[in-house]
């Protein structure tokens, strides 16, 4: 048996009342300042409007800025569960709406060298995680560096956050290249999609999805779908300063229903890798092994 079973098998024990594992989705980007992190908490609360528990898990340890965004600093992070014994509710703090967050804070730059013990016993904490939520979303860091393509690879869902700008298409494709080239990248069973954010039109929004997605059909020979557009909007930009999500401060910002549609096509795509349903703590299993 070899190490990845053995995390698998740690997983395995399902819960008593029959609930779906939750729904595993990475929002990542190229680069960073492109917005990244304003898309998950958005995300975040068109999803719980929609009938979800949702809870995000802020894995930019460098970046706090689901925290601020909501305007609450987090008690504990993850390294308090892996280093000192705290379970996984105890981590979790309140966002608006009943919309949960995980810091990952220090935890997940020392990922790389926990013990076999500890590895056990954040797989479990995972486990009960995928429990509490209907959908996790995960902000991760920007661009390949440190955990950042880790938490890309073992994702089923990827939501990838860019902008018009040539720069942030030029990372855009830098990150697919490097997930498409790595030997662990599972094609069949992820499905990546990309948002174009601060257009002007819907227009501007599918010409950036064309040109990002015919580079890497031509020289990836892959693909990826349209998630969607989010507009350039005075609305945002002022929440954004007010450290509060626009879908909750201005519910007619043009923006705000930008998030809704974008919400609702990626709740109710109905073509979704079978790994979608395992989880985070399956997610975990792949990442530490």
């Amino acid at each position: 048996m070899d190490q990845a079973e053995k995390l698998r098998n740690v997983i395995k024990p399902n819960n008593q009342n029959n609930k779906p594992n939750a729904r595993v989705i990475t929002i990542t980007s190229g680069k960073g300042g492109v917005g990244k992190s304003n898309v998950a908490v958005n995300l975040a609360v068109q999803m719980q409007k929609m009938g979800q528990q949702v809870l995000i898990f802020d894995a930019d340890f460098g970046l706090a800025n689901v925290e601020v965004m909501f305007g609450a600093i987090p008690k504990y992070n993850l390294s308090d569960v892996i280093y000192r014994g705290k379970g996984i509710r105890e981590i979790i703090s309140d966002g608006p709406m009943g919309i949960g967050f995980i810091s990952g804070g220090t935890g997940i730059s020392g990922m790389n060298d926990l013990s076999q013990d500890q590895i056990v016993y954040l797989l479990r904490c995972m486990r009960e995680l995928d429990q509490l939520a209907d959908v996790i979303l995960i902000d991760t860091g920007a661009g390949i560096s440190g955990n950042v393509l880790e938490f890309v690879l073992a994702s089923p869902e990827v939501v990838l956050v860019t902008t018009p700008e040539p720069g942030s298409l030029t990372d855009s494709y830098s990150l697919l290249k490097a997930l498409y080239r790595n030997p662990r990248f599972d094609r069949e069973n992820t499905r990546i999609g990309m948002l174009a954010n601060r257009v002007v039109s819907v227009e501007e929004g599918r010409s950036v999805y064309d040109k990002l997605n015919s580079v890497v059909q031509q020289f990836l020979q892959g693909t990826v779908f349209y998630a969607g557009m989010i507009p350039q909007d005075h609305a945002l930009e002022r929440s954004v300063r007010q450290q509060k999500p626009v879908s909750l401060a201005v519910p007619a910002a043009r923006s705000t229903r930008a998030f809704e549609i974008m919400a609702a096509g990626i709740l109710n795509h109905e073509e979704r890798p079978a790994e979608l349903s395992m989880g985070i703590s399956y997610l975990f299993s792949r990442i530490l092994s």
